[in-house]
């Protein structure tokens, strides 16, 4: 049995290159990032981690350090699911959602990457191991840039082997929206796949009215048009806005995304594996989509999802966003032909460089 030994938090403040802005969480200098090592009785280690647009990871740090080693310390680590199970009602009463669930992703993360790294196996073979290629895109928190100054981060991420880019809508006038969006399109030319995300900025009738007005420019989907909670106006946006919805990053639990799915509410299902649970909850939305017969794409995180996007026969669309995380890691993500390449290291192969990292520490 690989008894379970150790949790051991850490909390950080990323300072982002530059100032970021999206139409509802304002203008973003740093963001958050919560790791968590895990080692079982022979010494063998996993890797774990969250991220936040700058607060409350101090309220995961106290999950991490405080609740969760009481209830999963000396247990079988390799029985992930009991685990999962164990922490989640033991935490349920106090945080459905939020930091607790946060909190429960990184571990879940850490506790699998211990397991594939004891048995020598990437995880995106122990997952299920369909493809090790995975299309991605560039996503991009580019609201506040000029026009010109899109078309050149454009430019840049073409240069990197990018094939699909996301941008920002979401400014006070419909018109500027617009007008953004064409200019990405004709830079672009017709047929490179082009994402616009919203970020919950707009009513369900304003979101119909924005995806109307972009039917023109061949949008691969609409992200976020409105409210994650609206799952009826999700629907009705998916049915009369004549353009794909994707939508999952603030969703936070399997039967959330369930609703969504079944209601008829989202093209795209997005969860991200930070804070949906971890790995252990998004396999199962990734299956839950495949069972409607839709695709599952990713929100952040992209050395650990790109894992999981390669495991499953429906996986498409790695958003590829570090947020600056390159810079503390050994190896960052390999892109080919518009392809991330999902490693063949043991785990899920991302070496935090902890030095470096404690420069940094919250």
């Amino acid at each position: 049995m690989a008894v379970l030994t150790a949790i051991e938090p850490g909390y950080y403040r990323l300072p982002l290159p530059t100032a970021l802005t999206d139409s509802m969480h304002g203008e973003m200098l740093a963001f958050e990032l919560n790791t968590v090592r895990v080692r079982d009785a022979d010494g063998q280690e996993g890797v774990g981690y969250t991220f936040t647009c700058g607060r409350n990871g101090a309220a995961i740090d106290a999950v991490l350090r405080r609740d969760f080693p009481e209830v999963a310390l000396g247990l079988d680590a390799d029985r992930i699911e009991f685990l999962w199970q164990r922490l989640w009602w033991a935490s349920h009463y106090g945080g459905r959602g939020g930091p607790t669930v946060l909190a429960l992703s990184a571990l879940d993360i850490a506790l699998w990457d211990l397991k594939a790294r004891r048995l020598g196996q990437p995880l995106w073979k122990l997952l299920g191991g369909h493809d090790p290629r995975v299309r991605c895109y560039a996503g991009g928190i580019d609201l506040q840039l000029s026009t010109q100054d899109l078309l050149r981060q454009t430019d840049g991420n073409l240069e990197r082997g990018f094939r699909a880019i996301k941008m920002k809508v979401g400014r006070e006038r419909l018109s500027e929206d617009v007008a953004r969006v064409a200019a990405m399109r004709k830079h672009l030319g017709e047929g490179f796949y082009l994402m616009a995300d919203a970020n919950m900025k707009w009513s369900v009738d304003q979101a119909i009215r924005a995806a109307r007005a972009f039917q023109p420019y061949d949008l691969t989907w609409l992200e976020e048009p409105i409210i994650p909670d609206d799952v009826a106006g999700h629907a009705r946006v998916v049915r009369e806005a004549g353009i794909p919805i994707a939508a999952g990053e603030n969703l936070r639990t399997l039967w959330e995304f369930k609703q969504l799915v079944a209601e008829g509410g989202v093209t795209f299902p997005e969860p991200d594996v930070t804070n949906c649970g971890g790995i252990t909850s998004f396999l199962k939305i990734a299956h839950l989509a495949e069972a409607f017969n839709l695709p599952v794409t990713s929100h952040g995180a992209h050395d650990v999802t790109v894992h999981l996007l390669a495991a499953v026969p429906n996986g498409d669309f790695l958003e590829a966003h570090g947020f600056g995380l390159d810079a503390y890691i050994a190896e960052p993500l390999r892109i080919e032909e518009g392809c991330a390449i999902a490693p063949d290291r043991p785990g899920h192969g991302i070496a935090f460089d902890w030095d470096k990292l404690q420069a940094i520490r919250a």
